[in-house]
């Protein structure tokens, strides 16, 4: 895979183009080098607006039925080449190959969704006589596309978030500027050449890699970009935010999703799924389960037996087949985790399994934690989990709302009350009833409340905050 990946170009105006200076993307596994990629400036950017401002003339004219088209064909070209995508993830991103095969699975069926869904696009009527100044008027409304979209993308899921970007974009009929993030440029120009087979017009997709300071901001802040969707930290999205003017934005952040297991449910059979919540692809998934409350009666067992299920966990090279747990997408994010288990630890916490080796994290597990430690209070996206006992319910829902964030959250509980109460009362975008908040799938609104984000992504409820919504009214009276 090096020999064919060593050097990549920028993709502007459906064209390869030389970068004016290189970086070198080394593998978060083993450090070594395995691709030069281009760094885009600021005149990069603005090039590939210009074009973009052209295919957005194109886009708006193409049909549903051919915008539907590109997208399925990407669907099934993705699909025949599924095993090189997923080790493209493995190789630049250290996802578990087996995780990398279950986000490709994800990312085919996502473009699926979206080609539907440029099929299904519609307004409505309006009942204009409901009103005695509407009689004799005949009223509905279209959805048209808003126009140029900015989509910055981050490293973990660098197919399938990327698709939740570019298929309501396309399905719509807008151009996209993608930026994705620094560590997994190779899935971006991967899906951008799909997309050129598949038939998507020149300039409609153009993938500009560079600093998020210098090409992001230039993005972020050009009138002729509509709307900035981007999934990252909390401080980037209220910067671009900030800069994005009256531009639409769709923001999905951070997260420290919380799961309440209720008195006398059986633990047994969520044992397991709970610590895949917790250390899937090392914790890096924006609604990894990273709060765990257990009432009292269940607490001990429960800890006994997740501590157990985690040592069960295989750490070893992304590229085995038989790998859970690999390196931490940095250094840097490693000596971050190391010192947050650190103070948690010397404000009296109690570390039952983890540790640093190298640039692994091993699966942490830390109980009696102090509510304001940051690995309870902040977003720790690496395998650590916090496990709190509690007594009564409403002191659990307490628990999990007592966050900056509310983007998922999960109960478990063999009462239809407290599963009602856990609906109405968690200050979250999701609650899962009897599931771990890690769970979603791509047609389902997906968005939180409080530094969790703004907007909703989900193909229908994306595709919908790409559009303008118009409404046309004849007056019959004369």
């Amino acid at each position: 895979m090096n020999k064919t990946i060593l050097k990549k170009s920028l993709y502007i105006g459906g064209s390869y183009v030389e970068g004016s200076s290189y970086k070198s993307l080394r593998s978060p596994h083993s450090g070594e080098v395995i691709a030069e990629i281009p760094v885009g400036t600021r005149e990069d950017m603005r090039r590939a607006i210009d074009h973009a401002a052209e295919a957005a003339k194109v886009m708006a004219k193409t049909p549903a039925h051919q915008r539907a088209a590109i997208l399925q064909n990407v669907s099934l070209l993705l699909k025949e080449r599924k095993e090189e995508a997923a080790r493209i993830l493995t190789l630049e991103a250290a996802k578990p190959l087996s995780v990398a095969r279950g986000e490709i699975a994800r990312t085919i069926e996502t473009y699926q969704f979206a080609a539907d869904e440029a099929r299904r696009l519609h307004g409505e009527t309006i009942p204009m006589d409901a009103s005695a100044m509407g009689e004799n008027r005949i009223a509905y409304t279209v959805r048209r596309p808003v126009g140029i979209v900015g989509a910055i993308t981050p490293f973990n899921f660098p197919f399938n978030l990327v698709a939740h970007k570019l298929g309501p974009a396309f399905a719509a009929g807008n151009p996209v500027i993608l930026k994705p993030a620094d560590q997994t440029p190779l899935s971006a120009f991967f899906i951008a050449e799909l997309f050129e087979q598949a038939g998507l017009p020149a300039g409609a997709l153009q993938v500009v890699t560079g600093r998020g300071s210098e090409v992001g901001d230039e993005l972020v802040c050009d009138e002729r970009v509509k709307v900035i969707t981007f999934t990252g930290s909390p401080e980037v999205g209220k910067s671009i935010r900030e800069k994005a003017g009256l531009k639409r934005v769709v923001l999905e952040l951070g997260s420290n999703s919380g799961l309440i297991i209720d008195e006398g449910f059986d633990i047994d059979p969520i044992i397991k799924r709970t610590v895949t919540g917790a250390f899937t692809y090392m914790g890096q998934v924006c609604i990894s389960l990273q709060r765990i409350f257990v009432h009292r009666s269940l607490y001990d067992t429960f800890v006994d037996k997740f501590v157990a299920e985690t040592k069960n966990l295989r750490i070893g090279d992304p590229g085995d087949e038989t790998t859970d747990i690999a390196a931490l997408i940095s250094q840097k994010d490693v000596e971050r985790i190391a010192s947050w288990v650190k103070e948690a630890e010397e404000s009296g916490a109690r570390v039952l399994t983890g540790g640093v080796e190298n640039n692994v994290v091993k699966p942490t597990v830390i109980v009696d934690a102090a509510p304001e430690a940051k690995v309870c209070a902040k977003e720790t996206f690496a395998p650590v989990v916090v496990i709190t006992p509690f007594d009564t319910f409403e002191e659990a829902i307490d628990a999990v709302n007592d966050s900056t964030y509310g983007l998922q959250a999960g109960v478990y509980t063999n009462s239809m009350e407290h599963a009602f109460q856990a609906a109405e009362l968690l200050d979250v975008g999701g609650v899962m009833i009897n599931d771990f908040p890690t769970f979603r799938v791509d047609q389902m609104p997906y968005g939180g409340v409080k530094e969790s984000g703004v907007g909703r992504e989900g193909i229908k409820y994306a595709t919908e905050e790409m559009t303008e919504l118009k409404l046309v009214c004849f007056n019959r009276n004369r």
